[in-house]
């Protein structure tokens, strides 16, 4: 394997956009192949059996492009369909849940940590789960934000949006009640509505990026097996969808937090 191969990125959508903003950030001479599965996005609210088949489909697709490492940058692959991943890819692997819990038993000052995902990934227990395994003392509060995914991928966002702040406060006043001083958004879609999140949780709770812990701990992977590019140049990520890749450049552009000048191209997902 050299280390001049591509990272290979995946997530249900385009939320796992937001990890590749970080990777591009932390590793910004590696190659990025992204990706995002729109055609049958999402995936928080589909089985179990049919999210490790969907998961399988697509690191089948970034293989095909002999990437050095895969990353699952969603949540709901991660707590669902993790463990089997990181056993049958054959090259090396992460997901979300282990970087961004690490951080959040590091950081946390009262023992009250907050998990809020897709319905799929809250069901699943994975960050209650790791917590606990790291620290059996904390006391983790989950909660399930369906409609987060929705606000974001319509580009309903903004901190003063009244339906944003509505939904905001909706699903998060019980973890504000339990007094969480930590809180994962264990969604990579999420942290677009940090601004709205970080209002209504207050300026003493620390906001856990799921893709920001996940690119910092992959490129700590990458070293480990002596896989860093030594390439000098930034690279331009490559991206493909698995729908009609009009407007992605716009959508994209709100998840990269830049301009979008780059193809897309759309692949049949279903062949791999």
């Amino acid at each position: 394997m050299s280390s001049q191969n591509a990272i290979g990125v995946f997530d249900s959508g385009l939320g796992g956009l937001t990890a590749v903003k970080e990777f591009l950030h932390v590793l910004p001479n590696e190659k990025i192949v992204y990706f995002g599965d729109t055609g049958r996005v999402p995936y928080g609210t589909k089985s179990r059996d049919t999210i490790k088949k969907y998961s399988l489909q697509d690191t089948g697709f970034l293989l095909s492009h002999n990437v050095k490492m895969i990353v699952a940058a969603c949540g709901t692959v991660s707590s669902v369909a993790g463990a089997m991943l990181e056993e049958t890819l054959g090259v090396p692997y992460t997901g979300v849940v282990n970087p961004t819990v690490f951080t959040a038993v590091r950081v946390t000052k009262n023992g009250k940590i907050g998990v809020i995902g897709t319905p799929a990934t809250v069901g699943s227990h994975s960050y209650r789960d790791r917590i606990h395994k790291l620290n059996p003392r904390l006391e983790v509060y989950e909660k399930a934000c369906p409609l987060f995914v929705s606000l974001v991928e319509n580009g309903v966002i903004h901190r003063d949006d009244q339906i944003t702040r509505l939904v905001v406060r909706r699903y998060l006043a019980e973890l504000k009640d339990k007094g969480v001083d930590t809180l994962i958004l264990g969604c990579t879609h999420f942290p677009l509505l940090r601004d709205a999140i970080g209002d209504y949780m207050g300026e003493d709770v620390t906001l856990i990026d799921s893709g920001y812990e996940t690119a910092v701990y992959a490129a700590k992977v990458l070293r480990e097996h002596d896989l860093l590019t030594d390439s000098v140049e930034p690279k331009q990520p490559e991206f493909f969808v698995s729908d009609t890749p009009e407007g992605f450049e716009s959508v994209a552009g709100l998840f990269l937090g830049r301009d979008m000048e780059h193809s897309v191209t759309q692949i049949d997902i279903e062949q791999y």
